[in-house]
């Protein structure tokens, strides 16, 4: 399996899935969602609900690949949080092979905008997503990171 392929895979099975993969609270308060798949394991590691900020790690056979590091908030009060954060969940589920960051560039359903600005690839990228509710900004993250050795 290629590292893209698991990363879409691990990211659809943990916070973007529909709740099937429990969190696990960690002795420092933080959450954390773990998948592993063969020689492959995700971890995915955040603090708080709004603002938040966590980072993503992969493994391969046990030692460290790749990592993401990113930073979230709600900036509007004129949509439930929840409603942002299943908007949001919908968006990841549709990333792309070559972008499996985070979701896909652009995605539009009803009132709501999912958009993402990616630069470099999966060596070495920055990105920042936002979502649009009735073309007002309700909700951006940062994001970068890159493979590691």
């Amino acid at each position: 399996m290629m590292f893209e392929e698991f990363l879409l895979k691990a990211k659809i099975n943990t916070y973007a899935s529909n709740g099937e993969n429990e969190e696990k609270i960690l002795e420092d308060g933080s959450k954390e969602l773990v998948y592993k798949n063969n020689e492959w394991e995700y971890r995915d590691r955040y603090f708080g609900f709004n603002p938040f900020i966590g980072e993503e790690i992969i493994f391969k056979d046990s030692k460290i690949f790749w990592g993401m590091n990113y930073y979230g908030r709600i900036i509007s009060d004129k949509v439930e949080t929840e409603q942002i954060y299943q908007f949001l969940k919908k968006s990841l589920r549709l990333a792309k092979i070559e972008y499996p960051f985070r979701g896909p560039i652009d995605f539009q359903e009803n009132n709501w905008i999912y958009k993402n600005k990616i630069n470099g690839i999966a060596n070495n990228f920055t990105g920042k997503e936002s979502i649009y509710f009735k073309q007002e900004k309700v909700y951006e993250l940062i994001y970068h990171g890159g493979i590691i050795k």
